[in-house]
């Protein structure tokens, strides 16, 4: 069995286009581009359709990473995984997650550190055709790209699947008439409704491969059957590519990384209790906030977040799907943004809209990843 290193760093940012502080860290020797897997980013456009702030982002840290890896630029999402989440609404913080990962040598993991630790791994599905996205083949071809990156990351038990981020495709209007001209029906004729379809029929095919659902999944299922969903998939839907990105995170006992990660699930935008559980699953409780523990120790956290669809949290209820100058996703992501900010003592932490079948309704997971 292979033995892996996993390096992860938290990257601040001035802007889309800003790689200054990844460029500084590899100058520095602090990273090895060569090593680098998979970049997890928040971007401050609005995280819809017209968000180009994410390919902006994607371009700028291909070209920069372009020499050091030795690829054209135009290779270099093929090689490393960028998955790029608009909208930093609220206290959210622009910044990259840069995660890095390379083969040690027999002797050369350090066994200071016992149990298994933080892996990552990585798979793309195939092109879609515009009328796959939202159905069945795009849940078939998620679950088969979730299982490879798995074994990439040396992952065996799904119990060990922690956080699934997941980068899908959207429909276009060109997109649409691409299909009705081959005779083919698209699921929705809406640009901004294809995302939460491609959304959470992504999500279905983590569910599916992990073996939180039994049996098939219909193509009616998506956006109607909520009580289907993955407790670890994030997926995040863009203009930028028509396949799936999928990435892996989990523990591994052929890992040598001195990270850890774990997660919850939170039943609501206002669930501290699960956002608490997953920082105390990786050693750090709340009341170390205010701690300098929390800042050497925690590295990120990620979560998913969305309005209720029934229109009402634990009782009461709210206007953000009645909204019509802000968007429900931009409201939700600023509301579980600021809780968690709250929570982990930094708005720079990785918090994504829309969780179509990701966490129950209204809810969604959170995972935390922290230097053991």
């Amino acid at each position: 069995m292979r033995t892996i290193s996993v390096d992860v760093v938290r990257i601040p940012t001035k802007g889309p286009g800003d790689v200054s502080g990844l460029m500084n860290l590899i100058e520095a020797g602090k990273i090895e581009p060569a090593s680098i897997l998979a970049i997890l980013g928040k971007t401050e456009g609005n995280g819809g359709v017209n968000d180009f702030t994410r390919e902006y982002a994607v371009s700028a840290l291909s070209g920069a990473l372009a020499p050091y890896v030795d690829l054209p630029k135009q290779n270099v999402e093929q090689k490393i995984a960028f998955v790029m989440s608009g909208g930093t609404e609220g206290v959210l913080s622009p910044h990259i997650t840069v995660f890095a990962r390379a083969a040690i040598a027999d002797g050369g993991s350090d066994t200071s550190i016992e149990g298994k630790r933080l892996s990552i791994g990585i798979a793309h599905t195939r092109d879609f055709m515009p009328e796959e996205l939202g159905r069945g083949a795009q849940i078939d071809e998620t679950a088969r790209a979730v299982r490879v990156a798995m074994a990439d990351a040396g992952i065996d038990d799904p119990q060990d699947v922690h956080f699934v981020q997941i980068k899908c495709p959207l429909l276009t209007s060109d997109r649409v008439e691409a299909a009705h001209a081959r005779g083919q029906k698209t699921v929705t004729a809406s640009a901004y409704g294809s995302m939460a379809y491609s959304r959470g029929a992504s999500a279905l095919g983590v569910a599916s491969a992990l073996g939180e659902i039994d049996g098939d999944i219909q193509d009616e299922q998506v956006l109607k059957s909520w009580n289907l969903f993955s407790s670890v998939a994030s997926t995040s839907a863009g203009i930028e590519l028509m396949h799936n990105v999928v990435i892996v995170l989990g523990n591994s006992a052929s890992a040598a990384s001195p990270f850890v990660i774990g997660h919850a699930v939170m039943r609501d935008s206002i669930d501290s209790a699960a956002v608490i559980d997953a920082l105390e699953s990786v050693g750090l409780g709340a009341k170390d906030v205010s701690d300098s523990i929390v800042p050497g120790r925690l590295v990120n956290i990620f979560a998913k977040a969305e309005a209720s669809p029934d229109g009402s949290v634990r009782g009461c209820r709210h206007t953000m799907l009645d909204d019509s100058d802000i968007g429900a996703t931009r409201h939700a992501r600023a509301a579980v943004g600021g809780l968690i900010s709250g929570l982990a003592g930094t708005g720079a932490v990785y918090v994504s809209g829309g969780a179509e079948h990701q966490g129950p309704p209204g809810g969604g997971p959170v995972a935390a990843i922290a230097r053991l």
